[in-house]
């Protein structure tokens, strides 16, 4: 046996011929009696477990032992032979523990069909006891090996030491990124850590989960062009939800008072470093609850999820130490723009024309948008969010990008609204919800008008909505946060698909 990484291709000439060789090798074990693919198996130990017990033992001056040990697992690497001796190291989902096959254990049969048969790649049960080879390394002395799952195709080839670094192989064979990647590995159980510390807060405040329609009639919650199919049985057109609110507000009219949904969302955008169309949201609304106290919820939320996970609020990305600890900044959106640019939002408020000119004035990049209030968000976009590092709460957003959040009492064209910002995006929105039925209608309404003015993002009129509103809905505080960019800042890492398992790519040849 040899490593699949390298020589091992090499040497049987190609791709082809080392994949006819490993099928070769699997019908072998078929025509000796041996099951290549057997339903089960049994594990006394994993590889941690074993490490731990055998560390136990010698602690106590026992320099083998214990006895009976079966473990399960993957072989990787390369196969070292010493005469009458193999070592290789088997990978279990808890970590490696090297396998010590020797021919006057195993006897010739045995130990000639290991050498044989066995590729790295396979899937293998080995029963032994545990000792330490004279260079230091624990390992299993094997009495006995079986073959699992037999690999008929080679692990990946493009190594750098044991890590996969093909972007595009990562990315479309996420398993194969798994089995080779301990970063990789590592970085989605903080993601699934996360997910259950956030699940924690959450129903420890008194937030009840529940879960809502991914297909809906009509789209809304949020200002993204939706996923369009077909419902055959109903004959009519449907929408891949683009947001929760909308439904989790329902059930604030239903008289819930805290409700909280993680669910994956669709929005039929294009790919960046922070977004995929399909993404994982948590979203929670609190009755007699405003955007203020959700700031405190979200701050004391994202810290204690940070310290749980990571043992500190200080994280790194690419080399640059972030501090997620409280208080975070407070701005509002004039005024960040007006620092970031110069420009003041409320010098050519909702004129289009003027704030274009303002903008042309200043030699400022933005790409040209249909509204003033898109062309605001924008200005948010390009020239405030990438200059934030540690976190703020941006707020007091105007009244026409926020169309389902509540006025602010002392300047209604604005709304009680905040991004929270970090290392130069947004982890999540936040609103003050608008309550008022119609004040809701005829801000749907405007949307409508923006819409056909060519802003393909603006929200349709939701009439079942309005009427849920009609029956009446408490005064309430909304925050949506997205799962995946949480999972970025607390893992350090800087592309969204490194935090989510299997991103949507491009066919191949499409």
């Amino acid at each position: 046996m040899s490593d699949a990484s390298g020589p091992e291709t090499d040497e049987l000439g190609g791709l082809e011929a080392l994949i006819a060789s490993r099928r070769s090798k699997l019908a072998r074990l078929r025509d000796a009696g041996i099951d290549p693919f057997p339903g089960r198996t049994q594990r006394s130990h994993t590889s941690a477990e074993a490490h731990a017990a055998f560390l136990a033992l010698e602690a106590e001056g026992e320099t083998e032992g214990p006895e009976g040990v079966m473990l399960a697992g993957r072989l990787v690497g390369g196969v070292r032979h010493f005469g009458g001796s193999s070592f290789v190291h088997l990978r279990d989902g808890s970590g490696e523990l090297q396998l010590h096959l020797r021919r006057n254990r195993l006897g010739d049969e045995a130990f000639e069909r290991f050498k044989a048969e066995f590729d790295a790649g396979d899937w293998v049960s080995a029963s032994g006891s545990l000792f330490r080879t004279r260079a230091g390394e624990v390992s299993l002395a094997v009495d006995g090996i079986r073959m699992l799952a037999k690999s008929l195709l080679p692990l990946p080839q493009k190594y750098e030491g044991d890590a996969l670094k093909d972007v595009e192989t990562r990315f479309r064979q996420r398993y194969l990124d798994l089995l080779s990647n301990a970063e990789s590995r590592a970085r989605f159980v903080t993601r699934s850590r996360i997910v259950s510390a956030m699940r924690r807060f959450l129903d420890g405040r008194g937030f009840l989960e529940v879960e809502t329609p991914i297909l809906q009639p009509i789209y809304g919650g949020g200002s993204a062009e939706p996923f369009t199919t077909h419902y055959q049985a109903l004959e009519q057109t449907m929408y891949l939800r683009i947001a929760d609110e909308l439904y989790l507000k329902r059930l604030l009219v239903g008289g819930f008072e805290r409700v909280y949904e993680i669910s994956k969302d669709f929005r039929n955008e294009g790919v960046d470093r922070t977004h995929v169309p399909e993404f994982t949201m948590m979203e929670c609304y609190w009755a007699f609850a405003d955007y203020l106290q959700m700031m405190d919820l979200t701050e004391a939320m994202i810290v204690g999820i940070c310290t749980e996970v990571n043992g500190d609020t200080v994280v790194e990305i690419e080399g640059r130490p972030l501090d997620l600890g409280a208080p975070w900044r407070r701005i509002t959106v004039r005024q960040a723009i007006l620092d970031a640019t110069g420009i003041d939002i409320e010098a050519s408020w909702g004129d289009l024309e003027g704030l274009r000119a303002a903008i042309r004035a200043r030699g400022i990049h933005c790409d040209p948008q249909p509204t003033w209030a898109k062309t605001v968000d924008e200005l948010i976009g390009e020239q405030v969010e990438p200059a934030v590092w540690e976190p703020i709460f941006l707020m007091d957003y105007p009244v026409a990008l926020s169309p389902l959040a509540k006025r602010k009492a002392d300047d209604p064209r604005y709304v009680e609204r905040f991004e929270p910002l970090v290392a130069g995006f947004e982890l999540g929105n936040c609103f003050t919800e608008l309550n008022d039925p119609i004040d809701q209608r005829a801000r749907f309404e405007e949307m409508a008008e923006h819409r056909a003015a060519g802003d393909t993002e603006a929200q349709p009129i939701d009439e079942d909505f309005l009427t849920a509103m009609e029956h009446g809905m408490p005064p309430a505080g909304g925050l949506g946060i997205g799962i995946d960019r949480l999972v970025m800042i607390l893992t350090g890492t800087v592309n969204i698909r490194d935090v989510v398992l299997f991103p949507q790519l491009r066919q191949r040849g499409g």
